[in-house]
This record gives C-alpha cells, structure tokens and sequence, in this order.
C-alpha cells in the first residue's frame, strides 16, 4: 500500500466519473499538488496501435514493453494468463505524488465520491452498500441523500471536501 494519499470518484458507466476526474486534477494542480491517477477499466483496452514496433514487442511475447521519448514514457505489462492485479500493487508503482485520484474501482476500500448523473438515475445508489462513499456528486436533485452532496460542477467545493477529509495541506507555491 502506498502512504500517499487516496481518494476515489466511482459511479455507474456514463455517470460523470471521468470528467470529474479531470476537472479534479485541474483543480488539484492549481492549487499546487502533484497529482497521479488511477483509472480502472472493466472492457479490454489498448493503448497500443497494431503495426507499432512496441505492439509488435507484445505481440512477440515481451511481459513489459517501456515506450519511452524525451516527454513521457508509458509501461505497458501484458497480463496473458495472470489475473488483474489489485489496486495496491498499482498505487505501489506510481512515482511520488502528492494525492492520487482514482475513478472506477466501485468495491475497493478507499474514501470516495459517488457521480450520479440524470441518465443513470435507473441504476440506483452506490452509496448504500458502500460505506466508503462519503459524498455524493450530482446534476439533479438528491433529496433523499443523508450524505453530502454536491453539484456535479462544484469542483471547488469537492476539493475542499477531499482536502478535509485527507488532512492535506496546499504545497508552497
């Protein structure tokens, strides 16, 4: 498990998750912290191009394949016949930050938002069955909520809810 600090937005398929994610990040770094994230996808991914000498690399057989320039490098590990590592096993491998947010990852245990938007009302409540949403994020009307809920465009009132609830103090800017 990493020491730095968690927090995650989680919420069904088309909820709001990632743009609230981003708009976080944003937010996070004006305010000075260094930010990593963690996105959990449930569908087969790739963020490799077939033809690509890299993807030519794992399709060979290569567990990892490191993509490297001189502005950012990207590890790709081929899982094959392994299972999904758990998200402890990723958090331990993101350099040093100041904050990690994650999105997705519904049955982990870290502290979290739930993002509910109009379109998927029908899915129901994540809140509660999981005693690790501490809020709510929405574009309609959560009357029925007891936990705290925000608009789902108050990005500077979530921060702050996170800030709280982490203990974490702005960097010197």
């Amino acid at each position: 498990m990493t020491n730095t600090p968690v927090f995650g937005i989680t919420g069904w398929k088309n909820s709001g998750k990632t743009q609230l994610v981003t708009r976080l990040v944003g937010e996070f770094t004006e305010r000075g912290y260094r930010v990593s994230t963690v996105k959990h996808a449930h569908h087969n991914f790739d963020i490799d191009r077939p033809g690509a000498d890299s993807y030519r690399h794992r399709e060979a057989g290569a567990s990892e394949v490191a993509l490297v320039s001189g502005r950012r490098w990207a590890l790709m590990h081929e899982l094959r016949d392994e299972d999904e590592p758990p998200l402890d096993a990723i958090l331990s491998r993101l350099a040093p930050c100041d904050l990690i947010l994650i999105e997705g990852y519904k049955r982990e245990n870290h502290p979290k938002i739930e993002a509910r938007r109009t379109e998927t009302r029908d899915r129901g409540a994540l809140a509660p069955e999981d005693p690790n949403i501490l809020a709510v994020a929405a574009d309609h009307e959560q009357a029925e909520e007891t936990l705290p809920v925000f608009d789902l465009d108050d990005i500077p009132a979530m921060a702050d809810f996170i800030e709280a609830h982490l203990g974490l103090t702005r960097p010197e800017q």
